[in-house]
């Protein structure tokens, strides 16, 4: 696979303060380079206007930790998004969906085990699949999931998986490469 944007861009393609944001990330990763940072910081205006959106659904929003997790693992699986499960799949274990449970979120609402899971875990997978399918939810749908969400975290909800999905797809059309060497 040929990687289209280059994946080592300097301090001339990325500019001072890109450069800067994308050193500190690779550090806070621990990795060598943050290949998602650095290609997007090659248009520098785009970077910072995605920035404070993908970070306030990651982790400035009212959906729980777990939650968002959840949502961004369903969605790198049904996007098969190896760059967003790789940095996922830890951080979801650090907010507690283990190993066994993230098998679950991958098997989904066919799985055969679907129901181990909490039924609001099983409201916002249905939800999930039936909105990267059908890019909306259906009024049996909505009304599962809100009887676990607010009006808030269900709006959060809908942008964090579209979100996710548009970033999936950004990573696979652009080739991002893989952060760590696994």
């Amino acid at each position: 696979m040929t990687i289209r944007i280059p994946d080592s861009p300097g301090l001339r393609d990325l500019g001072l303060a890109n450069w800067a944001v994308c050193k500190v990330v690779a550090l806070r990763q621990r990795v060598p380079r943050a290949h998602l940072f650095t290609t997007l910081g090659q248009h520098k205006r785009l970077m910072w206007s995605w920035l404070p959106f993908g970070g306030m659904l990651m982790r400035g929003g009212k959906l729980s930790t777990r939650d968002t997790e959840l949502v961004i693992l369903r969605v790198g699986h049904l996007r098969d998004s190896q760059y967003e499960l790789q940095h996922h799949r830890r951080m979801a274990r650090a907010a507690g969906l283990d190993d066994a449970t993230q098998e679950l979120i991958f098997a989904g609402p066919a799985g055969p085990n679907f129901d181990r899971l909490t039924d609001r875990q099983r409201a916002m997978l249905t939800g999930i699949d039936e909105l990267i399918q059908t890019r909306t939810l259906s009024d049996a749908t909505w009304a599962q999931l809100a009887e676990h969400l607010d009006r808030p975290r269900m709006i959060e909800f809908v942008m964090l998986t579209s979100q996710y999905d548009a970033l999936a797809a950004t990573l696979s059309a652009l080739r991002v490469p893989l952060d760590f060497d696994e």
